[in-house]
């Protein structure tokens, strides 16, 4: 399976906090244990040619993985519309975090996306909501982080296809944290965990649900739909 992990890697250049817990970048962090997994991984960030998804990439990944936070405007509409039709056409897209803004999670979802949130180094409890789906395989009855970003709902998205991880938070609020979609071919994990300024992605549980969350996505060869005008496949008797 090859996967390309996106991030827009600026916090990392201009947050020393930041680079001191991701030094390899997010992108780095999420590809090696993509790697460890036995996916075949590269990785892309916005300040390279195309955002680094070119034609070539985005036709050989079988699985995307997006973070993005604070400039979710510079990525172009040309390769948010790309991005899009390569989900619509059977691509697996893995939404992290604040990508929940990114261009192309509301092209997807066709809403605003919107949250509350608040950074007060809070426990987060991501409760399995789904113990028969394959994402929390190997998983126990919740995942447990000592400090996150908090969001709250309502969170502005379509009723998911499948819900499999809701959050507490220490302050009160409640979030659909691990949710799946299917658009056209694609099949879209949004993964809540993973503020920049904590360790979120060194978590091994949480690691284990990217990993199993991209293994979900992966279109496993279903086949092509044929549209538009279509010659009948049985004699039509002439009445």
């Amino acid at each position: 399976m090859k996967v390309t992990v996106w991030n827009e890697n600026r916090h990392e250049k201009t947050n020393e906090k930041v680079s001191e817990i991701y030094p390899e970048g997010i992108h780095g962090q999420l590809a090696s244990f993509l790697e460890e997994a036995g996916y075949d991984t590269k990785t892309a960030t916005l300040d390279e040619p195309e955002h680094g998804l070119t034609d070539e990439v985005l036709n050989e990944s079988d699985v995307l993985v997006w973070w993005g936070h604070m400039a979710h405007e510079e990525v172009t509409e040309e390769v948010a519309e790309k991005v899009k039709q390569r989900v619509l056409d059977g691509m697996g897209l893995v939404v992290l975090h604040s990508a929940h803004f990114s261009k192309v999670f509301k092209k997807l979802m066709g809403t605003g996306c919107d949250l509350k949130w608040r950074e007060a180094d809070e426990k987060e409890r991501l409760w399995v909501a789904d113990p028969t789906h394959p994402i929390t395989e190997g998983i126990g009855e919740y995942i447990e982080l000592e400090k996150e970003e908090m969001y709250g709902e309502h969170f502005d998205i379509p009723a998911p296809d499948e819900l499999v991880f809701i959050s507490w938070f220490e302050g009160g609020e409640v979030f659909r944290s691990g949710a799946t979609f299917k658009r056209g071919r694609g099949k879209i994990f949004y993964f809540r965990p993973g503020h920049e300024t904590y360790p979120t992605y060194h978590n091994k549980e949480i690691q284990k649900v990217i990993i199993n969350g991209v293994k979900w996505a992966a279109n496993t060869n279903t086949p092509e739909p044929v549209r538009g005008n279509h010659q009948p496949l049985e004699e039509i008797t002439k009445k």
